[in-house]
């Protein structure tokens, strides 16, 4: 890794409070960009895309969600969606110049209600990693059930690395399981995993409650500004069908899909997200 690609540390001031961790990458004075990630995952799911666009000319910030990572957990145990979009804001105003967001799933939901909801943040633009406005209970569901799996974690760190590959099948097996490490904390002699597991309690009354699909849709209308779609080819949590709704209800959206690509799409195919966003983000810069 080269000294370019190794990011800065920094910490942010989320919604009442809370600390939440981010990794930067790039220069001061370049427009900023803000990675935020999916439920379940870190500010290291973004580790060869944040480098990547910095090259590119991007200010860019990777913050952990509350209730993940290194960021401090929510003290009453409510992880509600309008916290994270909260936490969205705050960062957001921190950094300035009205960013662009990338957000996967959790983070791009966070992201829509963000910018589309009062008190809305000033944004250039909003890219949707494999969200739109409704999922599929089918595919969220196995999200949440692998979440829950293994409540007492782990002996070792190659369980859990064993534990993702069944998760993620058309993933080829990591070389070295060592790298999951960010992923997972340290507790007595177990390894679990590094989220709040008070936190799913919420991710499964997000699944479809009545109205959310609305909610989302007037958000991203709202927002008024360029959003790009990138949905994974192969996605089980959103649907073909529901992509093309989603670009027919909002005049500003348009849509890619990386083929070969799951759910986790920067995981899945990095180098072919990159290709799909960059054209869009050199619109905005």
């Amino acid at each position: 890794m080269t000294a370019d690609a190794l990011p800065r540390s920094r910490n942010f001031v989320g919604r009442g409070g809370i600390r939440l961790a981010a990794d930067v990458w790039g220069r001061a004075s370049d427009p900023p960009l803000v990675l935020l990630h999916g439920g379940g995952q870190t500010r290291h799911a973004w580790a060869r895309t944040g480098p990547r666009l910095a090259a590119l000319g991007w200010r860019t910030i990777a913050p952990d969600l509350r209730g993940h990572g290194d960021s401090a957990w929510s003290a009453d145990g409510d992880y509600d969606l309008d916290l994270f979009a909260g936490d969205v804001r705050a960062i957001a105003a921190q950094v300035g110049d009205r960013p662009v967001l990338v957000g996967a799933s959790l983070g791009g939901l966070s992201s829509l209600l963000a910018a589309g909801e009062e008190p809305a943040v000033a944004v250039r633009a909003l890219v949707l990693v494999d969200v739109a406005h409704r999922p599929d209970p089918r595919g969220f569901r196995r999200i949440v059930t692998f979440m829950r799996r293994d409540p007492d974690g782990f002996a070792e760190v190659g369980e859990a690395a064993a534990a993702v590959s069944a998760h993620l099948p058309h993933r080829p097996r990591p070389s070295d399981p060592e790298g999951i490490r960010t992923n997972l904390r340290r507790r007595g002699d177990r390894w679990v995993w590094h989220w709040d597991p008070r936190m799913l309690d919420s991710f499964e009354g997000r699944m479809d409650p009545p109205g959310m699909a609305e909610r989302l849709l007037d958000a991203a209308r709202h927002a008024d500004v360029p959003i790009l779609l990138v949905r994974g080819g192969s996605s089980d949590v959103v649907r073909e069908e529901v992509a093309r709704q989603f670009c027919a209800g909002v005049p500003k959206a348009r849509r890619v899909d990386v083929a070969g690509a799951g759910h986790m799409v920067v995981g899945d195919r990095n180098e072919h997200f990159l290709d799909a966003i960059v054209p869009f983000l050199a619109e905005t810069a």
